[in-house]
């Protein structure tokens, strides 16, 4: 459905962005109509101990973004509380992100300058996944910014819609409870599974 409603870019220079390893089994079929290349943006949330929220994500350059639900005040708060543990955090984040950026089929800045370019999820739950992708897509000059997904909270709709030019949301929930609540299969495969994947349906392509 999302795929139908991106039909008109199916002639222009298209970029689309999965921004997570579930966003890549809704981004690949949205890829594969408009026949354009398909990334994974590879981001590591870091979580406040005992709080359940992310205090903010890891990109693959090593960019920390912080939560945009925070205050100025609450992150000078938490990072004075947990200075050591969320310094850590980002570090073993970066890590673990770099072992896998050997692969190909995560985001090249350079094929995504003056391209539309289409960030996927497969659900927009409010965290801090589409403040540092956002982050990361500063310094790019875009052509257009559309955001797409099956469903989203209400927060994370009124987020995009200030920064995005364009957003395809099947269904925005008042009381979301999670992602995997809204779909009937939830078996993700792993990251480098993911990153494989990506790179088989781009061969085949070609």
């Amino acid at each position: 459905m999302l795929a139908e409603q991106l039909a008109p870019y199916r002639y222009e220079n298209c970029a689309v962005i999965a921004l997570s390893v579930g966003g890549v089994l809704v981004a690949e079929q949205i890829a594969a109509h408009l026949h354009c290349v398909l990334m994974l943006l590879i981001t590591k949330d870091i979580d406040i101990p005992g709080e359940g929220m992310a205090f903010g994500s890891v990109a693959q350059n090593g960019l920390f973004t912080y939560n945009s639900s925070f205050t100025e005040g609450e992150i000078q708060g938490y990072t004075s509380e947990f200075h050591g543990y969320l310094d850590e955090q980002k570090r073993e984040a970066f890590q673990s992100i770099n072992r896998l950026i050997g692969h190909n089929g995560t985001v090249d800045l350079k094929l995504l300058r003056d391209h539309i370019v289409i960030l996927v999820d497969d659900g927009l739950d409010g965290s801090s996944r589409i403040d540092v992708v956002l982050d990361f897509l500063k310094p790019v000059r875009t052509q257009r910014l559309v955001v797409a997904s099956p469903v989203a909270t209400i927060p994370a709709v009124d987020k995009v819609h200030v920064l995005a030019d364009e957003l395809h949301i099947l269904d925005v929930k008042e009381n979301y409870i999670n992602t995997e609540h809204y779909y009937e299969q939830n078996d993700l495969p792993t990251t480098e599974e993911t990153i494989t994947r990506i790179n088989e349906i781009i061969m085949n392509w070609r």
